[in-house]
């Protein structure tokens, strides 16, 4: 994200006023004096602002919070608001501007990752706060500097100042939150330049500050140029050792101090010079660049700590002991610099390079070192000089240990590369060393393996390695957010790395999403990471006019989206045949303006390839371009609004007007256009939508004509409200598109916006796409309610105008139209459907604030509304038109359609109504033309677009039933149109006897929709005389419950459950199937009876069932629903009781033999449970010891569940639904056939505890009730009854 560097002029500015109004020259802005009460911010005063001028307030960046909770608003590739810096350091920045006049107030700051805390020093104070805390409880701490630190007078005019942060919380306790507010944090400020450190041991106490100042440059005459400051500075908490830390600094001229900070004081322990051996420098001078420590701090206890040093060569890795004073000693080094590629960056031959490792940073794992390295390169063929910045990134080799540091002394080479080194700006110009050791590198951020540069000149760049190159984000805001301080970033809630934060001057703290850096991002150019401008850049710019404006790769810029990228594609991918195609083309055309001829046009050109091509890049959509975008020579001589008054701008459009006529007629008599026709209809679609842009534009020139008069004589507008002021809407967005286009083309930098604007006819859709990004700023809420109507009513008479004019012209030329199928007009883009949007959203909006007004004023607003809704509602349809005959995916954009169509009309509708409900007889009867012509403007519209509940609340509001049915025939539709929608409203409203009335009227579109409702499809079928099919959903419904259904005879997918029936409404409903079958004498009519009394039989079972069941929360929910028969059998289960265990196999003798034969486990479950329901153990030894005889013995066995349970299953008067139980499960072993196998009754008994004694009795109890004709069920209930 590049922008052009915008640097300020040289020249000597006036003193005095410009000699006259007619001027052309453009003043200055910040020497203008700005209307009063200016409703429009940042328009324009006097037309065009220099190129030179300031961009958007940053101010005005800063996102409401109605735009927040718009996501539609919010733009993916910009950067967003986090949270603005306390009121105290406001407050102390402008008391210190105003103490220094010549304004080079320059702040430094900072911002710390694991405390989430920022810092500014700001005058003689330092300010720390956690700018991730909310605004409501964040808390500023301010620490006053020492006054001996602060002697020096260049302190506070560069960023010279480096902080630690102590965390005191995270050293006690191991876990670090950083969005927790800490209660002890310990603060180490060290100034570069002198040298002078100030320790706060608890910044959040009363405990004082310790200065130490390092005196060792006094002793020489050294002048403050000669000085050696330092350039890199971290701490580390000492363990065991409260508000204690070591800290260590190091200095260009080789040298690392360690410090012992404590509340006694600072204290210089020990001074330690690096070898220079290697170095590429004559002098020590810029030898050591960075220092990091090597790994986290885990251990409360280690007694060492490893730190990494960059030198100009290498990266060395040190030992430094919390305890001991001479403690620091080396572990290994690794050359990155040298004749070894392999292992680093290799030299140049013969001195070509010249090699800077800037930076270096540890990744959060400390397992990968970054390494930011700039690189001076020669081009031999140009002889020109420029700087390679590239990314080292290195790794321990595999193999090595790093916790034990003997495992080090065993390998020659301790990194290594584990990938080449990342390029992220191939060319850039030559800077200055004391500008490429400002640069600062961080590393963590997302998108995963991405990085931040940061500038000493106040810039930030995010770059990320993307589909194998390099991907660059410039971090971009307006100049009056002032410079870059700091980059950290935010942690997120699993722990890991989340997006970049940046920390500026005077706009308080920005993230960088991920989206923003994969969506905004671009590819490398050849330019600088300064602000400062290339030259060779904007010579390059230059050479891109002929093609296509170089694109503004700004994050300002609100355009900069696909689109763009698109046609800059299409334009880099023209062929040398391209170029000739179109200049042959352009010959010919002039020719024929000349003489007319067209002879030998046709043959040529098609041997030229001129008709290889489609859409945009075909060279005629490109000549028919460049007529409608021809720039005027002459329209310069008036700035500013007095454009307006100037016939030469209509007369201008006019002209090339009736040139793009001709070209069509060049087209039509060579023969070219039946060509086109054939086979590039999207290249003369387009180039009709010139034609179609341009009538727009000459339309809108006569609207914007008509608002100015309106205005000049000031009738529409309150007289307090200031006339320069009302220089309308359309004039403000007119300014903001031709603003955009001016500064995304170079030679158009010195033209005025709205020359520009109405020379640029073919992108009018810019004028929406202005609409949706730059509403707020053309319409803001600041302006009193009247005015913003005015405005939106201006735009919206635009929009209305455009659309409209076009629609005129395809009808009257719709012979040179090509075939529609497939394509898509261009006022169906996304771009112009969303600019409508955004206004019309508005206008709803202050639909909601006109309560107050009076009723004319309210109409007016409402007719406005109305036409706006009309086109943008004729724009989606047709663009789903497109998609659906393209066959594309559509369901996106039509469940768009569908949702805004039903607000607008929605909201039309309630004004309708507002309206119609007067407060008195006769206003009602005044207003009922009016109501009359509302809604019937409104009716056309939902009929059109299907607006079936705007339809159905017109209807019956007004009790029509006659417009109804109309409507009805009207709108047959897929699945039944309309006449489903009113059936199902009057379904949901309980109006079933209307509902089966009007039905009567449309049978067939009654019976779509009765499919779906079986509670009402049966007394339908009944109607029709189809009781055999009334019998059928009767039975259906009565045992549907949601996603199952115990009858096997009807599909439990058929109908959807719209009501919960309970057990006794299944009763009545299956004693209406019978009904119903028996008057359809079918003939399975006997079939459906036996069903049916089965399911009957299986409804009073659950009801016996449940009786028996302990009543609890369960038993009540399972007593107003359906059960499976599985389920049902599962719930006698439940108990231990006999009667339930009988009326299991009740429930099972009513199911199908097919049930019973895929549910046989469950059959064999319910004969042991029979079995465990007495103790067939004491009845044999009652038997054996009172000598029963064999009849007594008979009656005791009568009594048990087995024999009942054989005598219902097996017995001569059992009854089933279908088939019986020995087809399933025999009831003697014997009965099985030796090769089938299986399982029978005996067999199952067999397995029982109590077979081995009491074998005989158990199976002369199922033999005995098998035979008995006189068995009775005495407790029972009669179920089969």
């Amino acid at each position: 994200m590049f922008s052009p560097g915008t640097k300020k002029s040289t020249r000597k500015l006036p003193t005095h006023s410009p000699a006259g109004n007619g001027s052309p020259a453009t003043p200055l802005t910040e020497f203008r004096k700005p209307a009063p009460e200016n409703l429009v911010p940042d328009r324009p005063n006097t037309g065009t602002p220099a190129p030179w001028a300031p961009r958007l307030s940053v101010r005005a960046r800063i996102p409401t919070l109605k735009k927040i909770d718009k996501a539609d608003d919010v733009d993916p590739i910009q950067p967003v608001y986090v949270g603005e810096v306390p009121q105290v350091v406001r407050d102390e920045q402008a008391s210190m501007l105003q103490r220094h006049l010549s304004g080079d107030t320059s702040i430094s700051g900072g911002m710390e990752k694991g405390t989430s805390l920022a810092w500014i020093i700001c005058g003689s104070k330092l300010f720390i706060w956690n700018y991730l805390s909310p605004a409501a409880s964040r808390k500023c701490t301010v620490l006053k500097l020492p006054s001996n630190i602060l002697e020096d007078g260049d302190i506070n005019k560069t960023s010279s100042w480096l902080l630690c942060v102590l965390d005191w919380d995270n050293n006690t306790s191991g876990t670090s939150k950083s969005h927790q507010q800490r209660t002890s944090v310990g603060v180490l400020l060290c100034n570069k330049k002198t040298r002078a450190l100030v320790y706060w041991p608890d910044i959040y106490s009363s405990m004082s500050s310790f200065t130490f100042i390092d005196q060792s440059d006094s002793i020489t005459t050294l002048n403050k140029q000669q000085r050696v400051s330092y350039n890199s500075l971290i701490a580390s908490a000492i363990p065991d050792k409260k508000y204690s830390c070591i800290a260590l600094a190091c200095s260009f001229n080789g040298q690392i101090y360690k410090f012992i900070c404590s509340p006694t004081g600072i204290q210089c322990q020990e001074t330690v010079n690096v070898s220079t051996q290697g170095s590429q420098l004559s002098n020590s001078k810029g030898y050591l660049r960075s220092i990091v420590w090597h790994a986290p701090y885990n251990s409360v206890k280690e007694s060492k700590r490893r730190f990494l040093l960059l030198t100009d060569h290498e990266i060395q890795c040190y030992s430094v002991d919390y305890y001991l004073d001479t403690s620091i000693s080396m572990i290994w080094s690794h050359e990155i610099v040298g004749n070894d590629g392999d292992v680093g960056i290799q030299k140049g031959l013969a001195g070509e390079k010249k090699i800077w490792p800037l930076d270096m940073q540890m990744d959060s794992n400390r397992k990968v070192i970054t390494v930011l390295v700039a690189t001076f390169c020669k081009d031999r063929a140009t002889s020109s000089s420029y700087i390679e910045y590239s990314l080292l990134t290195m790794q321990y080799k595999s193999g090595i240990d790093m916790s034990s540091e003997s495992s080090y002394r065993s390998h020659d080479k301790i990194l290594e590369k584990p990938s080449p080194i990342e390029v992220i700006i191939p060319k850039a110009r030559v800077e200055d060393e004391d500008f490429l050791f400002s640069m600062r590198l961080k590393v963590g951020g997302k998108p995963s393996g991405s990085s931040i540069v940061l500038s000493g000149d106040g810039t930030a760049m995010v770059t990320h390695y993307w589909r194998n190159t390099s991907r660059l984000y410039k971090f971009d805001l307006p100049y009056d957010a002032g410079k870059v301080l700091d980059a950290s970033v935010i942690p997120s809630e699993d722990g890991e790395d989340g997006a970049w934060a940046v920390l500026t001057e005077k706009a308080g703290v920005w993230a960088i999403p991920e989206k923003a850096v994969l969506l905004g991002s671009v590819e490398p150019p050849e330019r600088s990471l300064s602000r400062k401008g290339s030259s060779k850049e904007e010579s390059t710019n230059v050479s891109f006019v002929t093609n296509v404006a170089p694109r503004r790769a700004s994050s300002e810029a609100w355009d900069s989206g696909n689109r763009q990228r698109t046609a800059f594609t299409g334009i880099a991918h023209r062929t040398a045949q391209d170029e000739e195609s179109e200049a042959l083309l352009s010959q010919f055309f002039h020719e024929y303006l000349q003489s007319g001829d067209v002879s030998g046009t046709l043959n040529k050109l098609q041997n030229s390839g001129a008709f290889e091509r489609d859409g945009e890049t075909n060279v005629f959509a490109r000549v028919s371009k460049s007529i409608v975008d021809t720039l005027a020579k002459h329209w310069t001589t008036t700035r500013g609004a007095e454009i307006l008054a100037l016939s030469v701008v209509s007369t201008q459009i006019l002209d090339k007007q009736q040139k793009h006529k001709k070209f069509l007629q060049f087209l039509a008599l060579s023969k070219c256009h039946e060509e086109l026709s054939a086979r590039q209809r999207k290249s003369l679609q387009i180039i009709m939508e010139h034609g179609e842009k341009l009538a727009a534009m000459i339309q809108l020139r006569e609207l914007q004509n008509l608002i100015r008069q309106q205005t000049s004589t000031g009738a529409a507008f309150n007289n307090s409200i200031s006339q320069n002021d009302l220089s309308g809407s359309i004039w403000d967005l007119i300014q903001l598109v031709g603003e955009k286009a001016r500064q995304n083309t170079v030679f158009l930098m010195d033209r005025d916006n709205a020359e520009v604007f109405y020379s640029k006819v073919s992108e009018l859709e810019e004028v929406f796409h202005c609409l949706e990004r730059k509403l707020t700023l053309i319409i803001s809420e600041e302006m009193p309610l009247k005015f913003q109507i005015q405005r939106a009513c201006e735009l919206s008479s635009m929009c209305v105008t455009i659309l409209n004019t076009l629609m005129n012209y395809k009808d009257e030329n719709h012979m040179w139209y090509p075939s529609p199928e497939g394509l898509t007009p261009w006022y169906c883009q996304t771009v112009v459907r969303s600019g409508m949007w955004t206004l019309a959203s508005f206008m709803l909006h202050l639909l909601t604030e006109m309560d107050h007004l009076d009723a004319s004023s309210k109409l007016e607003f409402h007719s406005q509304l109305e036409v706006l809704v009309k086109v943008l509602l004729e724009a989606y349809s047709d663009a789903v038109r497109a998609k659906v005959e393209r066959e594309e995916e559509h369901s996106g954009l039509l469940e768009e359609y569908w949702n805004r169509r039903d607000t607008l009309l929605d909201s039309l509708y309630k004004q309708v109504k507002s309206v119609n409900e007067a407060s008195s007889e006769v206003a009602k009867e005044h207003n009922k033309d009016i109501v009359q012509k509302l809604s019937s403007n409104l009716l056309a519209i939902a009929k059109r677009h299907e607006g079936y509940q705007t339809l159905w609340n017109l209807c019956f509001d007004h009790n029509d039933l006659e417009l109804l049915r109309s409507l009805m025939h009207d709108s047959m539709g897929p699945k039944g149109g309309f006449s489903n929608f009113v059936f199902r409203q009057m379904y949901n409203n309980k109006q079933n006897s209307k509902l089966m009335r009007l039905g009567e009227e449309f049978p067939e579109e009654l019976a779509i929709f009765l499919k779906d409702h079986p509670d009402l499809l049966w007394l339908h079928e009944i109607f029709l005389h189809q009781s055999s099919l009334a019998s059928e959903t009767l039975h259906g419904l009565a045992l549907s419950d949601g996603d199952s259904l115990i009858s096997e005879v009807v599909d439990p997918t058929s109908y959807e459950a719209k009501f919960e029936p309970t057990l006794a409404d299944r009763r009545r409903l299956l004693n209406l199937s019978k009904i119903a079958a028996v008057a359809g004498k079918g003939a399975d009519c006997d079939t459906k009876l036996k069903r049916i009394e089965a399911d009957l039989r299986i409804l009073k079972l659950q009801q016996e069932i449940l009786k028996l069941i302990p009543e609890d929360e369960e038993t009540h929910e399972l007593a107003q629903k359906l059960l499976p028969p599985a389920d049902l059998i599962q719930l006698c289960f439940s108990s231990q009781n006999k009667q339930l265990a009988l009326y299991a196999f009740d429930v099972l003798a009513w199911t199908s033999l097919s049930f019973l034969r895929c549910n046989t486990s469950l059959l064999e479950e319910c004969w042991k449970n029979a079995a465990n329901q007495d103790d067939w153990e004491a009845i044999s030894q009652t038997s054996v010891a009172k000598g029963l005889s064999d009849e007594e013995t008979l009656e005791v066995i009568k009594e048990t569940a087995l024999f009942q349970a054989s005598c219902r299953c097996y017995g001569p008067e059992a009854e089933t639904y279908e088939g019986g139980f020995e087809q399933v499960l025999p009831l003697r072993q014997e009965s099985l056939e030796s090769s089938t196998g299986g399982s029978s009754v005996e067999g199952i008994l067999m397995q029982h505890r109590s077979f081995p004694d009491a074998d005989k009795l158990m199976v002369t109890a199922i033999m005995l009730g098998s035979v008995a004709t006189d068995a009775t069920l005495d407790d029972g209930p009669a179920p089969m009854e």
